[in-house]
């Protein structure tokens, strides 16, 4: 099959996976989303989403951060086409196909060939492949061009060209079984002894086996925990009756659909918080009407104004964060999410403004 006909057969089975600290890919294979342990960043819940899952919230349920592997359950439907894992030998020059999100580019195939069919580093085996994969690729699969997968992309090498590893479905295939053989949820593999270790068994996060330190035990144990007016930003989000873990793009962004409309809070670095909310484009007839509505409607609201950039009408509020008070934002923030729909619809239904095109979301 070619690259194009892969990535038709198999895209319901490539999930994106999203954290506070980033995202990734991952990809289905029987009743578990295989990835990247440094792409669920420690977690044990984390968001996910794929052509036929709706964003939700997920466990990881195994992480072994020595084969950088982790494993996510839901009990999604199954994809038409399920992908496989091959068991034929990967040899130089073979064909390849990574499909992944980078940089939140949703199902990007890239094609290659394998440079190097086994690649030692730190004491395990990777495929080197000549594929361009960026980050947001990790975690997703390596296929073959008969469409199985031989591989999980790991990791690149830096400010090079095309250098790319990623680990051999032997190793998928061993941690999968043990995994299954283990019948548990919640499992950590250690890095040093190697045995599997039911999180309940970890005390003051060290090995219950050979002692020694776990960090992904603590990164679970503590989870992801907001500070400051981040906090607060999530509180008041919170009091709108809105799943801050689904609504939560990184660690100081935000993302709200209601209606036609798509609300974007952003946290800066200089402490300029901004929501706002990209309506319909002007119309190529009657513009005096809709600037004179705008200007008429900026006169009567309070916290948000309407603005335009290039030919999109946006609805926004900013305030900096030592501004920023539970009650106010609570009032800025409802009426932002609520007001931003209601524009979007006049402004199409009475001036033939025109409706935005959306990226497609996760």
């Amino acid at each position: 099959m070619n690259t194009q006909a892969i990535l038709d057969t198999y895209i319901e089975n490539i999930i994106q996976i999203m954290t506070p600290y980033g995202s990734g890919t991952g990809f289905v294979i029987g009743d578990l989303i295989i990835t990247n342990s440094h792409v669920v960043s420690g977690l044990k819940e984390v968001v996910i989403s794929s052509k036929i899952i709706k964003r939700t919230i997920a466990k990881v349920v195994y992480d072994d951060s020595y084969y950088d592997l982790a494993f996510i359950h839901y009990h999604f439907q199954k994809p038409k086409t399920a992908l496989t894992l091959t068991d034929k030998i990967i040899e130089n020059g073979d064909t390849t196909i990574a499909i992944g999100h980078p940089y939140g580019l949703n199902y990007t195939a890239t094609e290659g060939i394998v440079s190097r069919a086994s690649r030692l580093q730190d004491d395990l085996e990777y495929i080197q492949i000549d594929a361009a994969i960026n980050p947001g690729n990790s975690g997703g699969p390596l296929l073959n061009d008969d469409g199985e997968v031989i591989g999980v992309n790991t990791f690149i090498i830096q400010n090079a060209n095309n250098l790319g590893f990623s680990l051999p479905y032997f190793y998928v295939k061993e941690a999968i079984s043990d995994f299954k053989e283990k019948n548990l949820d919640n499992v950590i593999k250690c890095p040093s002894c190697k045995n599997i270790i039911d999180e309940k068994n970890i005390k003051q996060d060290y090995c219950p086996e050979c002692g020694v330190k776990l960090e992904v035990a603590k990164l679970r144990r503590k989870g992801y925990k907001p500070t400051g007016a981040t906090k607060l930003l999530e509180s008041i989000l919170s009091s709108l009756d809105i799943n801050v873990t689904l609504a939560r793009r990184s660690q100081a962004t935000w993302r709200v659909d209601e209606g036609s409309a798509r609300i974007d809070i952003n946290y800066y670095e200089n402490g300029i918080i901004i929501g706002d909310s990209k309506l319909c484009a002007i119309p190529s007839k009657n513009i005096d009407k809709v600037y004179d509505y705008l200007l008429q409607e900026n006169e009567k609201l309070s916290y948000l104004q309407f603005s335009i950039n290039e030919n999109s009408i946006y609805l926004s509020y900013l305030i900096v964060d030592s501004s920023l008070t539970e009650v106010e934002g609570k009032i800025a923030l409802e009426r932002l999410i609520k007001y931003a729909n209601k524009y979007d619809d006049i402004l199409i239904n009475k001036f033939d403004a025109i409706k935005q095109k959306k990226d497609e979301e996760d």
